[in-house]
């Protein structure tokens, strides 16, 4: 399957975490260390407009320009349009992308690099709003086929600003909590 379908797929469980959040929900806790929920969302608006922006351009001149308003959820939404916009062409796919500081890669890297980035900060989310995550399941197996690749060491992930150290599953985990433990995230956390 076209990895932009799951990535948008994972876009839409997060539409419906993110839509009922109100300004008073952004002080909650959540799974990722030092940010609370408003930080969360900042950080998905930054990712969504600086992805759109290097999926059509090649890069992105700055990757942490994400506000929020008194309407989170329309910014948030705003984003996601931004970053859907630039699926719309084919010849992303191939197009050479430059993702912050990671390097440059060929557009479906990049698009795989936002899927496992909108799975993992879904649940951030949800578990932070003490919602169920019910995501697409085909959009966990790929985001999860991706997370195995990525480098599960704790210095490089602290040096890069990537995930939290991988935490330890059991091997038969379900693939959305072997993937939440490859992206540093205990799947017990409430």
């Amino acid at each position: 399957m076209d990895i932009r379908e799951l990535d948008r797929r994972a876009l839409g469980t997060l539409d419906k975490l993110v839509s009922p959040i109100r300004t008073t929900d952004l002080a909650r806790r959540t799974p990722c260390d030092g940010w609370d929920l408003g930080d969360l969302l900042r950080h998905q608006v930054s990712e969504n407009r600086a992805f759109g922006t290097a999926l059509r351009h090649g890069h992105a001149p700055d990757w942490n320009s994400g506000t929020l308003s008194d309407n989170p959820y329309r910014d948030y939404a705003d984003s996601v349009a931004a970053v859907l916009a630039a699926f719309d062409d084919d010849a992303l796919l191939e197009r050479k992308v430059t993702v912050r500081e990671f390097g440059t890669f060929p557009g479906r890297v990049a698009v795989a690099m936002h899927l496992v980035d909108s799975v993992a900060h879904g649940w951030d989310i949800a578990r932070s709003l003490g919602l169920p995550y019910e995501p697409d399941p085909d959009a966990v197996h790929d985001a999860l086929a991706f997370a195995q690749f990525m480098p599960a060491d704790p210095d490089f992930r602290r040096e890069r600003g990537t995930f939290a150290p991988v935490v330890k599953v059991a091997a038969d985990e379900s693939e959305l909590h072997r993937f939440l433990a490859l992206t540093g995230r205990d799947p017990n956390w409430q």
